[in-house]
């Protein structure tokens, strides 16, 4: 009987089989989704391929070794070398919570400092232009599309609540809509006319698109039914929208739409914990980025047009 092979990456049996334990108990415990757990798995294969190289092991490592790998990113950006770093961190927390050792030789290390990132987003115009050109669009692609942006500029779903959004989410009667999102926590945005409007004329196209036969439990499906349009689908659409808008195609995604629909909010006055509640943060701390944007938008704001700052008024 011939050795079963090594992972790729000769990462070694045990250390691959305690990452599979690690993603499993992100799924029972924390019900993370399946883009989170293979983010975190992308990491780790990362970080244990490069502790391979060095004849160790990361389910074993020492704070040397962790120390090297984070050294081995060289000029990779904060955000990541963060990002890599807490993938290691709740692995090694894991491995001491389940006794697979004693201490997480990851403690000691400094993440990088991440600059304050202030979110993209669109000005109340460049919205409204894209929902003029996307409303003059004919037939049943055009009609979906309207519908799927208002509603994204309308509730400030991610991409991923958008595409995959259950036909039955939406009740018209009382202008709402109902979301799982993160974690499989339950919310529910209230929607504006413009966007039950676009919704209620997209669904006899919706039938029409499915035809007699075929059923879709999607609010959003893909010609043939089975399953909903593709997150990959819907950010070429908006690239394409982007282009007949005379548009940088590289200022417009889903999260720039669901960026706009939080700071336009902030700017007319809503209140920050309504905000974080229709956004499905669970920390308020990650709605506030929103204020530094109205603030940043509302500095430059007078800085361009008020006469002092301008220098139209003469020294009193």
């Amino acid at each position: 009987m011939k050795d079963k092979p090594l992972p790729p990456g000769g990462i070694g049996w045990r250390t691959a089989s305690l990452i599979d334990a690690f993603l499993d108990m992100l799924l029972a415990e924390r019900n993370a989704a399946k883009n989170t757990r293979e983010a975190y798995r992308r990491d780790l294969t990362d970080a244990a391929r490069f502790m391979a190289k060095r004849k160790a092991d990361l389910a074993d490592a020492v704070e040397d070794d962790v120390r090297a790998y984070m050294q081995s990113l060289g000029k990779s950006a904060a955000r990541t070398q963060a990002r890599r770093l807490s993938s290691l961190r709740q692995f090694y927390r894991f491995l001491c919570s389940e006794h697979h050792r004693k201490e997480d030789p990851s403690r000691a290390l400094d993440a990088p400092k991440l600059g304050k990132n202030l979110p993209k987003y669109l000005s109340e115009s460049e919205v409204e232009k894209l929902l003029g050109i996307v409303g003059r669009m004919k037939g049943t692609d055009g009609a979906r599309l309207k519908a799927m942006l208002e509603l994204l500029y309308a509730s400030g779903l991610r991409v991923t609540e958008l595409v995959s959004l259950p036909l039955a989410s939406v009740q018209y009667e009382r202008g709402l809509v109902q979301v799982k999102g993160k974690g499989g926590k339950e919310r529910v945005v209230p929607l504006g006319e413009p966007a039950l409007k676009a919704l209620k004329a997209w669904l006899p196209l919706r039938k029409e698109m499915l035809g007699e036969k075929a059923k879709s439990l999607f609010l959003f499906p893909a010609r043939g039914g089975a399953k909903h349009l593709t997150r990959q689908r819907f950010f070429q659409l908006l690239k394409e929208l982007a282009l007949a808008a005379g548009m940088d195609p590289k200022r417009l995604s889903p999260h720039v739409l669901r960026h706009a629909f939080a700071t336009h909010l902030i700017e007319h006055g809503a209140d920050l914990r309504s905000v974080q509640a229709m956004l499905g943060h669970a920390d308020i701390a990650t709605t506030q980025v929103y204020t530094h944007v109205a603030s940043d938008r509302l500095t430059k704001t007078v800085a361009q047009h008020h006469p002092l700052a301008r220098g139209m008024l003469k020294k009193r």
